[in-house]
């Protein structure tokens, strides 16, 4: 028996929450919730009774279908409101025995210590590699001798608001929040290999609002970055030039869509129905294609130069792996390969079980991530005596393990805790507020 986790990816165009058990080298599904997103876009909240209520029918859903009702769980987060920087971190050592878990914590902590700007948070520090009196590139130093070390840190920051109302929403619907968990890093724990991660690649994760990207090298994370296109722009181009509801356009896409026009034999049409005209138009699928490859080819152009700015495109020697629900769409990999000049693969969820043929799909690649890669953070933080971070408004009580779920239909401790304090602050509301006029 494995852990039993939760994850919950909160997205642009849909909530997926996962309750899973993570084993030695595969996730078995026990339970699943989707649910159509309403209140989000491009990663930040706007309307937060909507999306509360979006997560609640996720999570609702995910306590049916695995008989386990969810106390806690690990939360996906995206957006432009997602920055982050390089830094280094240096400490002395002392001990006889060479370098010591506390050296490294002491280390990781120097590199922590960077200036931030008023409403902003760190998210994740990531050792990329550490250096022992000048030696450098070395991945584990524990037990080795020496006097100085030296870390080189990947830090990923957020927007302390956005958090917040992510936040908001996820406990208003019952569920506290564990620890946040960047959207790439947690789909490219389940597509990438090990060997694609020591020989330098990029993940790009293109989502409904969002495309997030994080580049790979000798085996860590040494960028990531948010690029606010995502498929939304795409079915907006559509609605926009064809002159559709957004609903008819998204169906367009998903039907008929295709990446690159050369592949379309320019002779083959689909019939739509445009605002203001009552009969059927046909439209070329050839101009569809156009409408499409103009906003793919702009979105790879944008992540061409997030790799250039990164002085890491020369790195890349296993190219890029797409994935996330924009990655299905026929023709993409064709124009990614030509703009990034770099060898190119479509990527999704793996060594999943349980009721999980509904993950084999590129669009769940950050729900299947959350659970395992949310996992080792928290025993990592255990092994080297450290909290998970620290949540707004939440009360202590168990971590992301098995203290997320409960089974037998039985509430968990802070979940009935959650439910017992919202009923009492309704009811004494009611006591305290006189009722409307009737006028």
């Amino acid at each position: 028996m494995g852990e039993l986790v939760v994850g919950i990816d909160v997205g642009t165009t849909k909530i997926c929450t996962i309750v899973g058990e993570v084993r030695a080298d595969s996730l078995h599904v026990v339970g699943i919730g989707v649910e159509p997103s309403r209140g989000m876009k491009k990663g930040v909240v706007y309307d937060v009774p909507s999306l509360t209520q979006a997560i609640s029918s996720s999570v609702h859903k995910a306590e049916r279908s695995s008989g386990y009702e969810i106390g806690r769980a690990f939360v996906s987060v995206a957006g432009a409101h997602v920055d982050s920087k390089n830094s280094r971190g240096v400490v002395g050592i002392n001990s006889p025995r060479g370098v010591q878990i506390g050296d490294l914590e002491r280390a990781m902590d120097a590199a922590r210590a960077v200036a931030l700007p008023h409403n902003r948070e760190v998210l994740h520090v990531i050792p990329r590699n550490y250096a022992l009196d000048g030696q450098d590139g070395i991945r584990s130093p524990l037990g080795m001798h020496g006097f100085r070390l030296e870390v080189e840190a990947h830090i990923v920051m957020a927007a302390s608001s956005s958090l917040q109302n992510v936040q908001k929403c996820v406990e208003g619907a019952g569920v506290y929040v564990d620890r946040f968990i960047l959207n790439c890093l947690a789909s490219g724990d389940v597509v990438l290999s090990d060997t694609e991660r020591d020989m330098g690649v990029m993940v790009i994760d293109i989502g409904g609002g969002t495309t997030d990207l994080a580049i790979f090298i000798d085996g860590s994370v040494w960028h990531t970055a948010i690029i606010p296109v995502g498929g939304w722009h795409v079915t907006n181009d559509i609605a926009q030039l064809l002159h559709l509801p957004f609903e008819v356009a998204e169906g367009v896409k998903k039907t008929y869509g295709h990446a690159s026009p050369r592949d379309i034999d320019p002779k083959e049409i689909f019939h739509v129905q445009p605002f203001g005209e009552e009969q059927m138009s046909q439209v070329h699928r050839a101009d569809l294609a156009n409408i499409i490859h103009s906003r793919i080819e702009e979105l790879f152009q944008l992540v061409l130069k997030e790799v250039k700015y990164s002085a890491y495109d020369g790195l890349l020697s296993a190219g890029a792996v797409l994935t996330g629900g924009v990655a299905q769409l026929p023709g993409i990999k064709q124009v990614a390969a030509d703009v990034l000049k770099m060898p190119v693969r479509v990527a999704q969820p793996e060594r999943i079980s349980g009721v999980a043929d509904q993950l084999r799909n590129p669009s769940y690649s950050t729900s299947v991530g959350l659970l395992r890669l949310g996992l080792m953070m928290d025993q990592e933080d255990d092994r080297r005596g450290r909290s998970a971070r620290p949540v707004r408004g939440s009360s202590g009580g168990n971590n992301g393990r098995n203290g997320n779920v409960s089974s037998g239909g039985a509430s968990s401790e802070s979940g009935n805790v959650v439910k017992a304090l919202r009923h009492a602050a309704s009811t004494l509301m009611k006591r305290l507020l006189p009722e409307d006029d009737e006028n």
